[in-house]
Formats: structure tokens, C-alpha cells, sequence
């Protein structure tokens, strides 16, 4: 509200009182709503810290159905704002079902300028400490390493595994499916171990033909092949004094195995086409989502190479195994595509945080990078919706609440009926079995329309 970092909302309907409160708050940047969808338009564009709600509002302004009303939609869309509602003399049972509700504290009337000013500066003031806490605990919580984001309990012991084991000189083998994580990983073993100050070296052992990736990790001398028209080092080589992390080791040519295991067991090379030994020093980080245990069953693996590149395992989970993170990691890209694009977005639907939860995402954190980036450059609402990032909620579901089951159910018999009349609204009336003015009332209910 005018760049202020105090912004304070006051719903009232009431001229003489909406005027009185605008001069008590004379330290905040105050904003004026009359009714309940005047004050979700402005608890949407100006994100208040604290509102002062009456909860007789119209159109009934003698009760408190609307005002209680009001109060729920505010705890639904900005549940840390601080809502002070403000009730008549004799209406105590309401306010407290009101702080029930989530409001934040209760002013009687009449009003007390100085009081009330006091109660909205506290309120401001925990929205503050809170607000400062969320974003500390952000930090400390969700990048346990560097470029990982987790809450998860499976997803933390596999980082206090590398906090334990990045300074031991081992050879450590990452398992984990595509897109789980494991190069961010190595780099964390990398850059907590002695060898920090080297360089971090990573080949793809799958993404290389058989026919180079011999040369691609030993090297080779001048005149070692047709075309070798000087000596060259491998990849080994450049990751002396650092890391060298093998990708998908699991699709490592078995003609290449046994040569890898005696470097692993020795620390020296040859390079193709020549005869001294280069002694290397070095780290060496494996990972696979390959299950090589029946790889070795099969004889495709050999099983002293296993052993000795897996003096440590980590194991990193699916994102479907990640309890919450899936929201953690969609909101952080969210974060960093509004501020790498420009936009503004604001959080998810419900819709939308209810599909990020049930999909699966077979592609892992790859993947719902990719959609939240695709969604942040496409969306043309406020906030992203599941068809902004190509997901559909499951319906089948069973929501948290009868009233949420209705919802759900009215809202998707809504739409198939004026699907099939081609939103003609007096043939999905009869179809519904309802009059037209109900069936208006629900469509404004649910903010639909026949275009939908």
C-alpha cells in the first residue's frame, strides 16, 4: 500500500466509521473495503498485514453471516494476515467463534482510537517476528547443501550422509533414479572433502560411445589411433588433485570395467598408445540408477568393481517418496522463475497445490523445474493453476471435509452440464434439475462462467 511496510485493510461499511478509522491509523497506510468482495480484492492486491474486519457487512449488515464469511476467505488466501475483528458490546459468543476461525484478537465498540492502534501495532509486529522466522527457517531448512532443496526425512539423512562422509577419503557410489539429484550431490562431496580446491570432473558413462570412452577417461598419446595426432590427457588426468565423478557407471562396457577397477585399486593410469604409468590422486564419486546387485546377478557388472566403488552407498529417493517436498521445491522455482522472468505470480490455486501433491513426477526434480518454468513464462492469472502446469488433480480423492466433497462434486457437475449444452444455461438448468437463478448462484459461487 503506497510502498508502505505497514499496509492495514479496514472493512467496514459503515462512512462515519470507515473515516474514524483512517485517522486512528494514522501510522499505517490504510485501505477501505465496504463488503466482502471489495475486501478480497484488496487483501489480494495490497497483502495487508492486519485487517480490522466488522462482521456485520451487507447484505447482512445486522448479522454476522457475511462478516464470518469474509473472515473464512481471508484465513484461505493470506492465512498469516492479522485480523482484528471488531464486534458490538454485547456480542462476545461471536468474536470468540471468530477467533476460532483464525482471527487474530477482538475490539468491542465503541472504539477507542489509541487502544485499537496498540492492538494493530502488535499484530503488525508478530506478522513481522513471523514473517522473519519463515524466511530463516527457509533457509536453515529447505538447503541442507548447497542447491538442495528438501524437507523431507528421507531426503535429509541422505545429506547428513554426505556431511559425514565428504571429508573421509572413500569412493562413494550415489543411487538414485534420473533426476533425483545425485551430480548436485557429488559436488557436495566434492566440495566438503580435502580436495575442495581441485576441480570437480564428470564424464556421463552412458552418454559416451564404447569407442571413445576409453580414450575419453585414460587419454591417449600421438599416433595411438588414426586421427590421434597428439597427446591428449583424459578425463582422469584433469581431475588430478579433485574429483572425478562417474555418471551412469552402471552402463560402463564391461571391456572397461576391469581396466577402471585397476585404477581404482592402484591410483595409476596409462594412457592408449603408451606404456608409463601416471600415478593420480585423487577422489572418485560413482552414481547409477541402475539396480547393479542384479547386474551382477546377470554378469553384467562385475562385482569387485561394485565393492570398490561403493566403500559408501547413498541412496536418494524418488520425489514421490519425498513427503512434502514436492511443494517445497514447486514454490522455491516458483521464486526463482518470477524473479529470473519478471512476473509477479502469487503462490498456487488450490487445484493446483492438490495435483503437485498426488502426480507422481516419474521425471523427479527435473521435471517439476521444467513445468514450474514452462508455467511461470505461460500463466496469465495471478497465481498458477493445474492446467498451467499440464497436471489434473485426482478427483477420486476424497477431500479433507464433506463440504469440500460437495464443492468438488457441484462444481464438476457444473461444468459437464454446460459442456454437453454448449453453455447453454437454460438446458443445463434442466439438466441440473435446478432453476436458473440457482444456477447462476453456483456459478458465481464456484467464479465460473458459461465460457468455461
Amino acid at each position: 500500500m503506497k510502498g508502505a511496510a505497514k499496509p492495514l485493510l479496514v472493512v467496514e461499511d459503515d462512512p462515519g466509521l470507515q473515516s474514524q478509522l483512517r485517522w486512528c491509523f494514522d501510522r499505517f497506510d490504510v485501505e477501505v473495503a465496504s463488503d466482502r468482495r471489495e475486501a478480497l480484492a484488496q487483501l489480494r492486491r495490497h497483502r495487508p498485514s492486519v485487517v480490522t474486519l466488522d462482521l456485520g457487512l451487507p447484505p447482512d449488515p445486522g448479522g454476522v453471516s457475511e462478516g464470518m464469511a469474509t473472515l473464512a476467505e481471508i484465513m484461505e488466501l493470506a492465512p498469516q494476515t492479522k485480523v482484528i475483528v471488531v464486534t458490538g458490546n454485547d456480542d462476545r459468543p461471536n468474536a470468540v467463534k471468530a477467533i476460532a476461525l483464525g482471527a487474530y484478537d477482538f475490539y468491542p465498540k465503541p472504539i477507542d482510537s489509541v487502544t485499537l492502534n496498540l492492538v494493530a501495532e502488535r499484530a503488525h509486529r508478530l506478522f513481522e517476528l513471523e514473517s522473519e522466522n519463515r524466511e530463516l527457517q527457509q533457509r536453515r531448512v529447505d538447503t541442507p547443501l548447497r542447491g538442495v532443496i528438501a524437507t523431507s526425512p528421507q531426503m535429509l539423512k541422505a545429506c547428513r550422509t554426505v556431511e559425514k562422509v565428504a571429508a573421509a577419503d572413500v569412493t562413494v557410489l550415489i543411487l538414485g533414479e534420473s533426476g533425483t539429484g545425485k551430480e548436485l550431490f557429488a559436488r557436495a562431496l566434492h566440495e566438503g572433502g580435502s580436495r575442495a580446491s581441485g576441480r570437480l570432473v564428470a564424464i556421463n558413462c552412458a552418454a559416451i560411445p564404447e569407442n571413445l570412452l576409453e580414450s575419453e577417461l585414460f587419454g591417449y598419446e600421438k599416433g595411438a589411433f588414426t586421427g590421434a595426432v597428439k597427446q591428449t590427457f583424459g578425463k582422469i588426468e584433469h581431475a588430478n588433485g579433485g574429483t572425478l565423478f562417474l555418471d551412469e557407471i552402471g552402463d560402463l562396457p564391461q571391456a572397461l570395467q576391469a581396466k577402471l577397477l585397476r585404477f581404482l585399486q592402484e591410483r595409476v593410469i596409462e594412457r592408449l598408445g603408451g606404456r608409463q604409468e601416471i600415478a593420480v590422486d585423487l577422489r572418485v564419486v560413482c552414481a547409477t540408477h541402475q539396480d547393479l546387485e542384479s547386474q551382477i546377478a546377470s554378469g553384467r557388472f562385475r562385482e569387485d568393481l561394485y565393492y570398490r566403488i561403493s566403500e559408501v552407498t547413498i541412496r536418494l529417493p524418488p520425489l514421490r517418496e519425498r513427503e512434502g517436498d514436492a511443494l517445497v521445491l514447486a514454490r522455491a522455482f516458483l521464486d526463482q522463475y518470477n524473479a529470473e522472468y519478471g512476473r509477479s505470480l502469487r503462490g498456487f490455486t488450490k487445484d493446483a497445490l492438490a495435483a503437485i501433491e498426488q502426480y507422481g513426477w516419474p521425471g523427479n526434480v527435473r521435471e517439476i523445474e521444467s513445468r514450474i518454468k514452462r508455467a511461470v513464462i505461460m500463466a496469465e492469472g495471478r497465481q498458477l493453476s493445474s492446467s498451467d502446469l499440464d497436471l489434473m488433480a485426482d478427483n477420486d480423492l476424497v477431500p479433507l471435509c464433506l463440504q469440500e466433497a460437495r464443492d468438488q462434486a457441484e462444481s464438476l457437475a457444473l461444468r459437464q452440464a454446460l459442456n454437453r449444452v454448449d453453455g447453454n444455461m437454460t438446458l443445463a438448468a434442466q439438466m441440473l434439475g435446478i432453476t436458473r437463478p440457482t444456477l447462476y448462484r453456483l456459478l458465481e459461487k464456484f467464479g465460473m462462467k458459461s465460457a468455461d
